[in-house]
């Protein structure tokens, strides 16, 4: 079973940040979790609202600011993150808006990180069958807080590699039969240590959680 941390190590560090990356590769998490927007000029950027209000001192529009303004403000870039874990986990990369798509994959397809090492996901399930036109061979995890026989169908139309259910969505019936149908079943956010043992009783193949050593 995967261990993802969740925006890196989010119990331990401010999300979203190459401070909580690295704290969550220190933590041996195999996997790391992040989510994408898009600067003002057009780069990935790596924080989860739309704003910047919540987890820097500034306000305004992710979209107002450039990258390096961002960067500034302790917001990496998609590609600082690409240097910073090299080849130590792999990456989940959450797309939060589709304007970003395109853009993200540009950055993938001219990237030395490994391909097979990253996987794209998100609620925005255009985004994700833009990204399978690209791209037939890149990862893709489907994610649901709703409706998992939905996201079933949707993944098996573009191929993806997983489905990201919310836990709570989960039993033992609809892991088995999202497995049978050759999906990884990767759960968030998974952070008391019951709920832990109970996602873990279910045989997922991994876990979204801010405090990845739980794991």
């Amino acid at each position: 079973m995967l261990k993802i941390g969740h925006r890196g190590a989010k119990g331990y560090s401010v999300e979203n940040t190459l401070d909580s990356f690295q704290k969550a590769i220190e933590l041996q998490t195999d996997m790391i979790e992040l989510d994408v927007y898009q600067s003002k000029d057009n780069i990935p950027v790596v924080i989860h609202d739309k704003t910047v209000d919540r987890t820097t001192p500034a306000t305004g529009l992710v979209a107002d600011f450039t990258a390096n303004e961002l960067q500034q403000l302790g917001i990496p870039t998609l590609e600082d993150v690409f240097h910073l874990v090299q080849e130590q986990c792999e990456i989940n990369i959450e797309i939060k808006t589709f304007e970003a798509t395109q853009n993200i994959l540009k950055i993938i397809d001219s990237h030395k990180f490994p391909k097979e090492k990253i996987l794209i996901s998100s609620f925005d399930w255009n985004a994700l069958q833009e990204v399978r036109f690209h791209d037939d061979d890149i990862r893709i995890g489907v994610l649901t807080e709703t409706d998992i026989d939905l996201a079933m169908a949707f993944a098996k139309f573009i191929k993806a590699y997983a489905i990201h259910p919310y836990y709570h969505l989960l039993t033992k019936e609809n892991t088995l039969q999202m497995q049978t149908k050759h999906f990884k079943v990767f759960a968030w956010t998974v952070n008391e240590p019951e709920d832990i043992i109970f996602v873990q009783s279910l045989g997922v193949d991994g876990i979204i959680s801010d405090f990845p050593d739980r794991l």
